[in-house]
């Protein structure tokens, strides 16, 4: 059974300059301790999905479709029962440690908070779990430093404590939005590694959003490809990595650098993505992609199971290669 179920997520902001169409009819299942990781260049709709999901938009955003959490849609539940689901049942971690930490507040204080809202603690108690907490992830001399503020922690050691606060009630489920984004590689290594004991010990399910596909192969199961709010193709990370066809997914696999190919030069997808409040009448990845046909500029693609691996889903107009050679290594 799934823990969260997705279906014809729309995202839409009205701006000065007409509406921009963020998400288009997304969707996907995830059941418990499973990892669905959603990739995509910037601007493709990736952190918009999950906001919308945790009912977190701009005022200007609204949302459609359903987000269905154990059979209940997220999507307009009034705020008293969805902050009784957010932080305690799903939590997430921002991308800035820093600007989603309040500088004026102990890490004590924003820590134990949490557990007094959701789980009815008294400070002392909230305390103890919140020390333990943060012993779990790693942060040195707990005892003595959760009593500091954001500003006196690295920027490793302050994702660290989101992480703490975002696991400190459980949650079934964890949505990770670049995680790893400005930290250096030996510090995204030791997160990583983190997130997998930790959903290791506690079974929980988590979205992780990035642009890092090394990360993705590192850690998911599942792979959703985003392109202009569109999902261009969908499948389990071992296809995606080894047998990608859709245009689009080549040329992100294809910009990575390859230690066992280091005399081939690195690929680059041209141009850059659409303006979102001007979309066009067919696939939104057309003008970018050489392989592009007439139908391409005339109709969207619909999303579709490949002729060659029925799990995977993607939406494209041309036949799916036959013959594929690995681009990237998947070290899930």
């Amino acid at each position: 059974m799934s823990l969260l179920e997705v279906k014809d997520l729309q995202v839409r902001f009205g701006t000065g300059d007409g509406v921009v169409h963020a998400v288009n009819n997304i969707g996907f299942s995830l059941a418990a301790g499973q990892t669905l990781g959603i990739v995509g260049e910037s601007g493709s709709g990736k952190s918009q999905s999950v906001l919308a999901m945790m009912g977190l938009l701009a005022r200007n955003g609204t949302a459609s479709g359903q987000v269905l959490y154990q059979g209940q849609n997220l999507l307009g539940m009034p705020n008293a029962a969805l902050n009784r689901i957010r932080g305690d049942r799903m939590a997430m971690i921002f991308q800035d440690p820093m600007t989603s930490l309040n500088p004026y507040l102990t890490i004590e204080r924003q820590m134990t908070e949490v557990l007094q809202l959701h789980k009815g603690m008294e400070r002392k108690a909230a305390r103890a779990r919140s020390l333990q907490m943060l012993d779990a992830v790693k942060i040195p001399d707990a005892a003595r430093r959760i009593g500091t503020y954001p500003h006196e922690f690295s920027g490793g050691m302050r994702q660290r404590v989101m992480i703490a606060m975002a696991l400190l009630c459980e949650p079934e489920l964890l949505i990770a939005d670049e995680p790893t984004t400005a930290l250096d590689v030996t510090v995204q290594a030791q997160i990583l590694q983190l997130l997998r004991e930790l959903q290791r010990d506690f079974r929980t399910a988590i979205i992780l959003i990035t642009h890092d596909l090394g990360v993705v192969a590192g850690l998911c199961d599942q792979v959703m490809v985003l392109y202009a709010g569109r999902v261009m193709e969908q499948g389990s990370a071992e296809d995606i990595f080894y047998r990608p066809s859709h245009p689009y997914t080549q040329g992100l696999l294809g910009a990575i650098a390859r230690l066992d190919r280091s005399d081939q030069a690195l690929l680059a997808i041209p141009g850059a993505p659409p303006n979102m409040s001007r979309p066009s009448a067919g696939c939104a990845f057309q003008p970018r992609c050489s392989m592009a046909q007439a139908a391409c500029s005339i109709t969207v693609p619909a999303l579709q199971p490949s002729s060659l691996a029925p799990t995977v889903l993607r939406a494209c107009h041309l036949p799916a290669p036959q013959v594929q050679t690995p681009v990237a290594e998947h070290h899930g």
